[in-house]
């Protein structure tokens, strides 16, 4: 009966994640999800914890342990949920799925060292030798090895991203860099699979399998830290992705070791959107998921060439306010600057003015822009924002040629067309929102200081382009201040 209770709570955790998944589409319904899919984890955790029985009925003990550990880390997430800041909520995405890597590959190593325990001993060999004829034994063994690889490699990646994000961890690559990658992953599959042979072969012998193990895990601490380390630029989102898909996919690897549906489901499910939201990054950045894989793309500063641009022409408030309350068409194009001076009311309160006025107002939406995937949608969802506003790069793209004005607030890689006109540039070949069609340009700045890529942007330059600059959250107030007036 508990069993029969269990699996339906296991049903019931995996519904809710699918509907948060899906609710997290719309801006509107994504917290909702979001609360619903927590919800159907804690009925499987709870559900675990006092209805689980092993195969010889025994339940879960130590729950001084379990429920400890759940305080400190509920707390501790809690907090940092609340104090982070929205410029920093990508080092937090990093951080925290860096720490499901980890649990992956832990629960990889405690049950390698389970197996040897509870089979691998001499009173057991029979039964081992029978599940090995099974073949039960071997899939075992090779999931445990994937989600200790899978895992290692997102923690390791996940914390140099981290550090990268918060700019504690500068780019790093050197010369046949791309090769010594490759040679590391193969030398981390050509020892999961020697360790396995030996398992199989010698089953007693668990010296060699333990610390072959643990060499395995090492690797792929240091492949994950290869893997990132020379990546950086308007690359990171595709960084983040892929790692959140890594996570997912070991965490399913640990659902398989459990026969746990629940945890099985979801690790599936941030497998499978990672891995999807990884291929439409990749394609925003017109990068190739086999480049992404052996770490050979992004260059950072490094690789920043700088040019004679000449002279770039200030604006006024007031003539920006006169532009822009007097148009029929205004495009906004947020980018990092807007969520550093935390100015997304301002920009919507900005919409809603110029709205009134009869103009048509539009948010240009670059898949890439901030820190991580869909770091501008979070920004001005917080802002109620209305989703019908935000318009994809495709679209944006389109309307551009009959754009009035287009207001850049805190973007920059993302509106260099030197990634269309310049071969030379580290952004070279990368989508960008065509913001020069437009018939006039306010690019609102703190300084000329160029964007996270590292390379100046010609833009800013243009004819048509005029600078305003100032924090953005500032600088806007004064603009609605501005057009009010007129």
């Amino acid at each position: 009966m508990e069993f029969d209770i269990l699996t339906i709570c296991y049903l019931l955790g995996s519904v809710t994640f699918i509907l948060g998944l899906k609710m997290l589409s719309n801006p509107a319904k994504a917290r909702r999800g979001n609360l619903i899919a927590a919800f159907g984890m804690s009925i499987a955790i709870f559900a675990t914890i006092f209805l689980y029985r092993d195969d010889e009925g025994n339940r879960l003990h130590n729950y001084a342990w379990i429920f400890g550990g759940i305080l400190i880390g509920g707390t501790i997430g809690t907090l940092a949920a609340k104090k982070i800041k929205m410029t920093a909520m990508p080092e937090m995405v990093s951080m925290f799925n860096g720490m499901g890597g980890a649990c992956a590959a832990l629960i990889s190593v405690v049950e390698f060292h389970h197996i040897y325990r509870s089979y691998l001993s001499q009173s057991n060999l029979q039964h081992t030798i029978a599940l090995q004829e099974h073949g039960w034994f071997l899939s075992e063994l090779i999931i445990i090895f994937a989600g200790l690889v899978i895992g290692s490699v997102s923690f390791a990646g996940s914390m140099i991203a981290w550090g990268k994000l918060n700019g504690k961890i500068k780019d790093f690559a050197f010369k046949g860099q791309h090769i010594v990658n490759i040679l590391v992953l193969l030398a981390i599959i050509s020892l999961s699979v020697l360790t396995i042979v030996n398992i199989r072969t010698s089953p007693t012998d668990s010296i060699f399998s333990i610390n072959f193990l643990y060499l395995v895990f090492f690797l792929a601490l240091l492949y994950g830290v290869l893997f990132v380390m020379p990546i950086g630029g308007a690359d990171m989102p595709v960084v983040i992705s892929i790692l959140n898909s890594f996570t997912g996919v070991a965490a399913a690897c640990g659902g398989f070791l459990y026969n746990n549906k629940v945890m099985l489901t979801g690790g599936i499910l941030v497998g499978a959107a990672g891995t999807l939201l990884t291929i439409l990054m990749c394609k925003a950045m017109n990068r190739s998921l086999g480049n992404v894989l052996i770490g050979s793309f992004g260059g950072g500063s490094a690789a920043a060439v700088k040019k004679q641009q000449g002279a770039y022409k200030e604006i006024t408030l007031s003539d920006a306010a006169v532009v822009m309350a007097y148009a029929e068409k205004v495009m906004i194009v947020p980018g990092y600057g807007l969520a550093v001076a935390q100015a997304q009311h301002a920009c919507h309160d900005l919409e809603k003015i110029l709205t009134d006025r009869g103009i048509d107002v539009k948010y240009a939406i670059h898949p890439v822009a901030g820190r991580m995937p869909g770091h501008m949608n979070v920004l001005l969802a917080e802002a109620d924002v209305s989703y019908d506003q935000l318009e994809e790069m495709e679209q944006a793209n389109e309307e551009f040629p009959s754009t009035d004005v287009v207001l850049i607030l805190g973007a920059n890689d993302v509106v260099n067309p030197a990634a269309k006109t310049d071969p030379s540039s580290p952004i070279y070949g990368m989508p960008i929102l065509d913001v020069e069609l437009a018939k006039a340009i306010i690019v609102n700045k703190r300084t000329m200081k160029p964007g996270y890529a590292g390379i100046e942007n010609e833009l800013f330059f243009a004819k048509k382009t005029s600078m305003l600059f100032g924090d953005a959250k500032k600088v806007l107030q004064d603009l609605i201040a501005e057009i009010k007036q007129l």
